[in-house]
């Protein structure tokens, strides 16, 4: 054994392994990890959730129909006709794999220069602000897009080998024009939507406590808030989900994925995202009320609010405590906070009042320009990505058919995803590629744990 692996062994003679919440942990493994409601929820609240799950499962068709049905309205532009096609299993999406592959569960995020600094990203004026593929009978789907993958090999201090791949989007079969110099685009893979409503739980003075825009600690992380426009408000808002932190709530969350995945209107996004070149488009969009209702998107709202975390595995287990302690002393805890708290939640009260351990600050962290999508959106630059939660980080792969991490999909491994860490996170992931194998292999230990 090393002499840092015997140090951290004899450290954590004293210190205890976060343990779960029995009233929002479930304990289960394999492909339904992340498919259980909240152990807390009474029998009504069972109830609901099952409405809420069978609209994020319903496959959504193409209206008006001949008799009206509550479940059409796709289109006239769409990425799916589900929340589920993506977000399969409430888990992970997957990139494609291979030029001839189509994005399943990715897409592409469209902006142009300009608009003003910190609003939202200005949309492209032919493509708007996401890339959709298909669209309803009559209207032209706006193109194909793809990924083609490089791989160079990254060597560890140890002489370890690890492939590195990196994306670059191809878009073939524009039907619309062309896209001009200087769009900017992003690609994102669907994240695991377990967890959401205790993170929206934790207060919001508890987030920003945490900030540290300007270093005063010194210690090289600069967590930000991202300030979003809240549309049921009418005002700015602290950004907690989206990639970039750019929804200031799941319901808004929600109501977006519909509108920019389905092309479903709702009382919250009334609008169709047709351009004013998309003259098709427009025209079967016509002009009708929304398509969700409140109350649809109320019952889709609450199923991603009270989908329970999966317990972690092995906690005790000599290894994973050391890694656990590596963690925390290479510097990663320093953004992948293991611990928070929510406070009152009066509409959902079994999600108040609970120590969680999501390990995320759900604040802003440049990661440097390996990472990158030059993308800006709302005071996130295009260096900065929000700390994803890691809880069921371990499952990833028995839930998912094929396991891809970080926001495109690039990273086939937690060894990899650490591996692209730059900016703030470059001195945490160069201690690893430094770490002797031992000390490694406890870190992902640990990580396979969560």
């Amino acid at each position: 054994m090393t002499r840092a692996l015997l140090l951290a062994a004899a450290l954590l003679t004293v210190a205890a392994p976060l343990w779960a919440d029995d009233a929002v942990t479930v304990n289960i493994q394999g492909r339904d990890a992340f498919s259980r409601p909240l152990p807390a929820l009474d029998p009504a609240g069972r109830a609901a959730f099952q409405t809420g799950r069978s609209l994020f499962q319903q496959v959504w068709t193409v209206g008006p129909s001949e008799v009206r049905s509550d479940l059409d309205g796709l289109g006239p532009l769409f990425n799916r006709q589900s929340c589920v096609a993506c977000h399969a299993k409430n888990g992970r999406g997957e990139p494609p794999e291979g030029e001839g592959d189509s994005m399943r569960s990715t897409l592409v995020r469209l902006s142009v220069p300009g608009g003003t600094p910190g609003s939202a990203p200005e949309p492209h004026l032919v493509y708007g602000d996401q890339f959709n593929p298909d669209g309803i009978p009559g209207v032209p789907g706006e193109g194909r897009a793809t990924l083609v993958w490089s791989e160079r090999a990254e060597h560890l201090d140890d002489g370890t080998a690890v492939g590195l791949r990196t994306p670059s989007l191809l878009l073939r079969g524009l039907a619309y024009g062309p896209l001009e110099e200087g769009v900017m685009t992003s690609v994102r893979m669907a994240p695991p939507v377990i967890g959401l409503g205790l993170l929206e739980a934790v207060p919001e003075a508890d987030l920003l406590a945490r900030a540290d825009p300007d270093d005063r600690d010194g210690d090289g992380v600069r967590g930000r808030p991202n300030w979003v426009w809240d549309a049921a408000r009418g005002a700015f808002a602290l950004g907690r989900f989206g990639l970039k932190a750019n929804q200031p709530s799941l319901r808004q969350q929600n109501a977006g994925a519909f509108a920019g995945d389905l092309g479903l209107t709702s009382p919250l996004f009334p609008g169709h995202g047709c351009t004013v070149a998309q003259i098709l488009c427009r025209a079967a969009a016509g002009e009708g009320g929304p398509e969700l209702s409140d109350e649809q998107l109320d019952a889709v709202t609450l199923y991603t609010q009270t989908l329970a975390v999966p317990a972690r595995r092995n906690a005790d287990d000599p290894l994973v405590r050391v890694g656990e302690w590596l963690f925390a002393a290479i510097g990663c805890a320093a953004c992948h906070t293991p611990t928070l708290r929510t406070g009152p939640s009066p509409a959902l009260p079994e999600l108040a009042s609970h120590e969680i351990h999501p390990y995320t600050d759900l604040l802003l962290h440049d990661l440097g320009e390996g990472l990158a999508d030059g993308r800006p959106d709302f005071q996130a630059n295009g260096r900065q990505w929000r700390t994803p939660p890691l809880w069921g980080l371990g499952l990833t792969a028995m839930v998912a058919d094929r396991a891809a991490y970080l926001h495109d999909g690039r990273a086939r491994s937690p060894l990899e995803a650490i591996l692209w860490h730059g900016g703030e996170a470059e001195p945490a992931g160069m201690a690893v590629r430094r770490m002797p194998s031992l000390n490694r292999k406890a870190l992902l230990a640990f990580l396979d744990s969560l």
